[in-house]
Order: C-alpha cells, then sequence, then structure tokens
C-alpha cells in the first residue's frame, strides 16, 4: 500500500508527543471522572501506542511508522457501537490510532480501506494488534 506522509519524523515525534502529554493528563485527571477505571484504561491504552509509534519514528521513516500503524489499526476488532465501558482498551488503541492518521494527514479513504478489513468483535485478530504491545492491565 502506498502512504504519503506529509510529516518528517521530527515533526511525527513532537505530535506523538504531544499526544502522550494529553493522555498523561487524562490519566491524572481519571479519578475526577464519573468512570475513573474506563478513562484511566483508555488513556493508558492510547500513551501505550503513542510510545510505541514515537519510538518506531527515532529510527523508521514516517511511511514506515505509518504503515506499521495502518497494520495494527487493521488488526483490531471492530467495536465500534458496543457498550461505552466494552473493549475500552481496543477503543483507547483506535482512537490513538485514528488520531495518529489526523496529524500525518492520511488519506481518508486509505483509512476507510484498512477499516473495512478489520475482524468483527469477539473474532480472533489475524495478527498481533491487540498484543503487539504492552497489555493494559491495571491489576496486574
Amino acid at each position: 500500500m502506498d502512504v504519503k506522509v506529509v510529516l518528517s519524523s521530527e515533526e511525527i515525534k513532537r505530535g506523538l508527543k504531544h499526544y502522550r502529554r494529553i493522555a498523561r493528563q487524562d490519566l491524572l485527571r481519571a479519578d475526577e471522572t464519573d468512570n475513573p477505571d474506563i478513562v484511566r484504561r483508555h488513556a493508558e491504552a492510547r500513551r501505550v501506542v503513542y510510545t510505541h509509534l514515537y519510538e518506531l519514528a527515532e529510527s523508521g521513516s514516517p511511511s514506515e511508522v505509518a504503515l506499521e500503524a495502518l497494520r495494527v489499526y487493521q488488526e483490531l476488532p471492530f467495536v465500534t457501537g458496543s457498550k461505552d465501558d466494552a473493549h475500552t482498551e481496543i477503543k483507547g488503541r483506535e482512537n490513538a490510532l485514528e488520531n495518529f492518521f489526523l496529524m500525518i494527514g492520511l488519506e481518508a479513504k486509505v483509512r476507510r480501506e484498512v477499516r473495512s478489513r478489520r475482524p468483527p468483535a469477539g473474532s480472533a485478530p489475524s495478527g498481533d494488534g491487540l498484543g503487539l504491545w504492552p497489555s493494559i492491565n491495571p491489576s496486574a
């Protein structure tokens, strides 16, 4: 798949750093919300994605980072429309990846094409989209 990224690696890293800070702020304010556990898990899931993409951007090209993000996005189960507290980590990762796609100026048709290939919720992922990065388990 041909992916055109308009940002440099440095610009991507700067943007990911900003997104990580927002996720960190959400973690810190989670106890002030109606659903602290959900907010905390969602923010942590986003933070993990941003951290991993940042690490990739340190050594890879912008296109390589984008392709990796698309690969993982494609492997996430499609959980849109499920209950608010269901699949919190998956929704957090999905949100982080979609934020990343917006940041790099990914064409909407590319994201839609990849999104259409995602497995339905409850099916086994085709790869390691959920296990690629450290699992998020607050009780561990």
